[in-house]
Formats: structure tokens, C-alpha cells, sequence
């Protein structure tokens, strides 16, 4: 009985992780176009490490997530000779977001979350029939 209990504590832990990869993916994809970030800077994009962690003393481990770290990759440089930031030779440097892979993080990401939904989903539903044995 309590190993079910333990895929309650190993999905919760998997969905947290996950929630916090669809907020940086969201993130991501907001600041796009954001010819500068809060520190001057043009944004760069970020993501997230996993690290598996113990869901209790003697107990299975779930995920978390150990980190956030910036994409090293350089910045895009788009000729706008016109906008404000731009260089002397008309290059504006953009944050380094690519839309198709952050779009794939996002469905990678929302899957992973609905799989650990429908897993305690199950784990419930075996609970509830394991307490319905033996009753009138």
C-alpha cells in the first residue's frame, strides 16, 4: 500500500519539475522579440536541469529541478538599420530563443505532465478498488 502512496509523492514531484519548464518555456517565448532584458542585455534564453531527489527516508527518488542556467549560444543578429539599438552597421542583436525547439519543449512538456497526471490518476483509482475489498 504505501508504494502507491509512493507514485503520489514521485508524479507530484514530476509535475512540479514540469510546471517550472513550461514557466521557462513561456518565458522563452515571451521575451522573443525583447531587444533588451532587464540587465541591458539582449534575453537569453533559458533552461532547465533535472536532478533526482529522494521522496522520503527509504523511499524512491522523484525530480527536481536542480537549476536554470542561460543558453550559451550567441545572440541573432537582425539588420534593422532603423531601430534604436542598432549597431553602425544596422544589426540589432536578439535574444537567442529558438521558436521551433521552445514549441517543442512545450509539447514535451505538457505531455510529461498530463502522463503524471493519468499515473496518479491510475494509482487512485487502484486505491479506491483496494479499499472497496471486503465490503458489503
Amino acid at each position: 500500500m504505501s508504494s502507491l502512496f509512493n507514485v503520489f509523492n514521485i508524479s507530484g514531484s514530476a509535475m512540479s519539475a514540469q510546471s517550472q519548464r513550461l514557466n521557462t518555456v513561456a518565458s522563452n517565448l515571451a521575451n522573443v522579440d525583447s531587444a533588451t532584458s532587464a540587465n541591458g542585455q539582449p534575453y537569453k534564453a533559458k533552461q532547465v536541469v533535472f536532478s533526482s531527489t529522494p521522496t522520503g527516508p527509504g523511499q524512491s527518488h522523484g525530480v527536481k529541478v536542480e537549476k536554470i542556467i542561460e543558453d550559451s549560444s550567441p545572440a541573432k543578429l537582425v539588420h534593422d538599420p532603423h531601430h534604436p539599438m542598432a549597431n553602425a552597421d544596422g544589426f540589432v542583436s536578439m535574444p537567442n530563443v529558438n521558436v521551433t525547439q521552445e514549441m517543442v519543449n512545450m509539447i514535451s512538456t505538457s505531455r510529461a505532465y498530463q502522463n503524471n497526471v493519468e499515473t496518479m490518476n491510475a494509482a487512485k483509482t487502484m486505491l479506491q478498488k483496494t479499499l472497496a475489498i471486503g465490503q458489503p
